[in-house]
């Protein structure tokens, strides 16, 4: 088209004037629809940077990029056990391994209820409500407050500070919870029967702030 332009021009234009004609021809709708966009100028620059850093780290690190892609995965990794320890994510974990779901009731309910599972022989849904009904009842107590969310090994580790006497017994109960409600690992009898001597003894236990007064 530049061409065609040219030779139809009178051979006696000057300079300046086949300049501007043909700077105006350039302008054309044509030829900037025929220009790349500043994306796809962008999206090359990228494109072309990454392939260089890309080469770089090949030639410079052991490995290569595999070494590098093995990294990224690690660090990836760590980040997310992190967050599972600490901030929303521990949160959110957490709360999933609650002792309560929803309204809590009485210890006595959860006690009757613990007594007529392990009559019918279900010994998972035993050991669930007689720690419930170990963890209410100190609740009740005021040995623990109400605190929402609070986990099997939250409820053991506070209860036990105020009754040493049973401290390791909290511990093993709130492993046995956790075990069977949340671990999938099937209750046993004894295992029952271990709860219900637990709550026995908290029931009796005195707190030693009350016991030193």
């Amino acid at each position: 088209m530049v061409t065609r332009f040219l030779t139809d021009v009178p051979v006696d234009i000057d300079r300046d004037t086949a300049r501007l004609r043909a700077a105006e021809e350039l302008s054309g709708s044509a030829y900037q629809a025929a220009k790349p966009s500043w994306l796809s100028e962008a999206f090359n620059w990228v494109l072309e940077k990454l392939l260089m850093f890309l080469n770089t780290v090949d030639s410079a690190v052991p490995g290569g990029i595999f070494a590098v892609v093995l990294l990224v995965v690690v660090l990836i990794v760590l980040v997310v056990v992190i967050r599972l320890r600490s901030g929303p994510l521990a949160t959110a974990a957490k709360g999933e391994r609650a002792v309560f779901a929803g309204r809590r009731k009485a210890s006595g309910e959860y006690r009757k209820a613990a007594e007529e599972a392990a009559a019918r022989g279900d010994f998972d849904e035993a050991v669930r409500e007689r720690f419930r009904a170990v963890v209410r009842s100190l609740e009740e107590r005021t040995l623990l407050d109400e605190k929402s969310g609070r986990t099997a090994d939250e409820a053991a580790a506070e209860a036990g500070r105020l009754l040493p006497d049973v401290a390791e017994p909290l511990r093993s109960g709130a492993r046995l919870f956790d075990d069977v409600h949340y671990g999938g690992i099937p209750a046993t009898e004894p295992g029952y029967r271990s709860l219900s001597d637990l709550d026995d003894r908290c029931r009796r236990a005195r707190p030693v702030a009350l016991a030193a007064g």
